[in-house]
């Protein structure tokens, strides 16, 4: 938290699964018959890959589903073929939750759908300044929090930038404020958006109350449908 006011809530903790979860969408260009499919994430060596719209099935190379053969799986892309035509699926923004069930986003520009974890936790792909990121979804973070690795992956600068102190799980440490140009979920886009870049690394991009509060949040069971508030 900020001292006085906080920043973030750093959910990190024993037990992460260690899974980059990613997103792209197959190129346009391919036959109508042909299924979609979008790369959901790189789990070891098998691509966790959502085919038509279906729940994510993870393959590795050599294997098939669906008319779908996985080719080659690498740190953050994965090369398949449809109908002897190969595709490499790379990073993307579109949204992919990986939960009970998955749901892509819906209502171009205004609306996300996303599917819990068994935790309870609400991740999902996206972009910062057109950069792929993870987000975690946490209200207990007062702005956006990103890791000093994400922020450097990201080309974010922490020079002149104004600090502040935060409690951690190792203490207090020094963040930086900054503004963000742009956060993407889907083909919903936030422009100049308050954010803290923290020493240590995390897990996620934490998706604070910078964000959250623009937008209208629901929860049923399992689903957070997070909606852009009218103007």
């Amino acid at each position: 938290m900020l001292l006085p006011r906080p920043v973030a809530t750093l959910h990190v903790g024993t037990g992460w699964v260690r899974a980059v979860l990613l997103a792209c969408t197959v190129a346009a260009g391919v036959a109508q018959a042909q299924p979609s499919v979008t790369l959901a994430g790189v789990l070891g060596q098998k691509a966790l890959l959502v085919i038509s719209g279906q729940a994510p099935r993870a393959l590795a190379a050599g294997e098939s589903a669906e008319g779908v053969r996985v080719l080659r799986v690498e740190r953050d892309q994965a090369t398949i073929s449809i109908d002897g035509q190969q595709q490499v699926l790379r990073l993307g923004h579109a949204p992919v939750a990986i939960g009970p069930g998955i749901t892509r986003a819906s209502g171009v520009g205004s609306k996300v759908i996303l599917a819990g974890d068994t935790r309870g936790h609400f991740v999902t792909a996206g972009s910062i300044n057109g950069r792929p990121v993870q987000f975690m979804v946490d209200t207990g973070a007062s702005v956006v929090a990103i890791g000093k690795p994400d922020a450097d992956r990201l080309g974010l600068k922490t020079d002149n930038a104004p600090t502040v102190q935060v409690n951690t799980a190792n203490g207090q440490a020094q963040a930086w404020l900054v503004k963000l140009d742009s956060i993407r979920l889907g083909d919903m886009e936030l422009l100049n958006v308050d954010a803290a870049i923290t020493p240590a690394a995390m897990p996620h991009v934490l998706l604070g109350n910078s964000v959250l509060n623009r937008l209208h949040m629901t929860r049923t069971a399992d689903r957070l449908v997070l909606e852009r508030k009218a103007p």
